[in-house]
């Protein structure tokens, strides 16, 4: 009975890693997007234009979805094992996830302040690099471990 039960939740770290990942990117787009429609009508509203650019802010998120993914086919390689690593799986996809939407959050900021000043492009996409970085160690560090479980 134990077994079967646990058979039946195998792919929940697989599944985990992607969604939490997937989550995080959905939520970190949304903010970024809401304040980038909010700072065009601003533009719009006083007959000025409405810089384009602020698209970077609002897509920047989802390169952590492809991270969650990455992660989630080198514990499939694993999984075929009988390795589900839901440990892994779920606090991976949790601190993606948290990236994303903190990289969201500030994209929102940096749209806002674009949008008002028309300035500093490269200063607010420094800023949501670094809190891309977070997300690439996750990744990174995971791999390393998945690949010496691997290897075990």
């Amino acid at each position: 009975m134990e077994t079967q039960i646990l058979v039946q939740f195998k792919d929940l770290g697989l599944g985990a890693v992607l969604a939490f990942a997937a989550m995080g990117s959905a939520l970190g787009t949304g903010f970024a997007g809401m304040a980038a429609v909010g700072a065009w009508k601003k533009a719009f509203a006083q007959n000025k234009a409405a810089s384009f650019m602020l698209v970077a802010f609002v897509g920047a998120p989802l390169t952590q979805t492809i991270y969650g993914m990455i992660v989630m086919n080198k514990m499939a390689e694993l999984a075929i094992n009988g390795s589900y690593m839901w440990g892994i799986g779920i606090l991976c996809g949790i601190a993606i996830g948290l990236s994303a939407l903190m990289q969201g959050k500030a994209g929102a900021v940096a749209a806002d302040a674009m949008g008002e000043t028309g300035k500093g492009f490269g200063n607010y996409i420094v800023v949501l690099g670094i809190i891309e970085t977070v997300a690439l160690f996750v990744m990174a560090f995971a791999m390393g471990l998945l690949g010496n479980l691997a290897g075990a």
